[in-house]
């Protein structure tokens, strides 16, 4: 498919249902994310609108009306991880490897870095695709928590990446 028409923009309560019917395509794949039953609409749209009211980067790939890739930068839990923000994302499956996921990091990032110092993710290590994205963006290799995944008996190893805006000190 053509990436012609495709904008990156901030999200808006508008983009509900486009981004639970995108959401919900890649959960359905069971392959990508950390859930494997989508959430309800009800769940998305209070999810969304936490982090709308929160001013935290939420920005979605959106051609017309559709919603074709999503990504967010949330806060870390817990007081001490104030400073670091957590990348969650995803690309409908035929819109993937055409540079949507890169520009929607780009986006996100761009406006994470008033808000942290640090941002984190966590990948599944068979996902060697998106792996070579977030490097190629800047993201390094943290860790690895071996068969930190577990689904229909199998099992995967998850990768937690971090980009520092700024550099911690020791």
């Amino acid at each position: 498919m053509s990436t012609a028409g495709i904008i990156i923009r901030p999200a808006t309560m508008g983009d509900t249902a486009a981004i639970h019917e995108c959401v919900s395509g890649v959960i359905r794949e069971e392959r990508y994310l950390a859930f494997t039953r989508p959430f309800s609409f009800v769940e998305t749209a209070f999810y969304l609108a936490r982090v709308l009211e929160a001013k935290q980067p939420y920005f979605v790939a959106s051609r017309e009306e559709r919603v074709v890739g999503w990504c967010d930068v949330t806060p870390a839990r817990g007081d001490v991880h104030a400073h670091i923000g957590v990348l969650g994302m995803g690309v409908a499956s035929d819109w993937r490897g055409q540079g949507i996921g890169g520009r929607l990091i780009d986006a996100a990032l761009e406006a994470s870095r008033a808000l942290f110092e640090q941002v984190e993710l966590h990948v599944f290590a068979s996902n060697e695709r998106a792996q070579a994205l977030y490097r190629k963006i800047g993201f390094i290799e943290q860790g690895r928590r071996r068969g930190g995944r577990k689904h229909a008996g199998v099992y995967d190893d998850d990768i937690v990446m971090t980009l520092y805006f700024v550099e911690p000190s020791p």
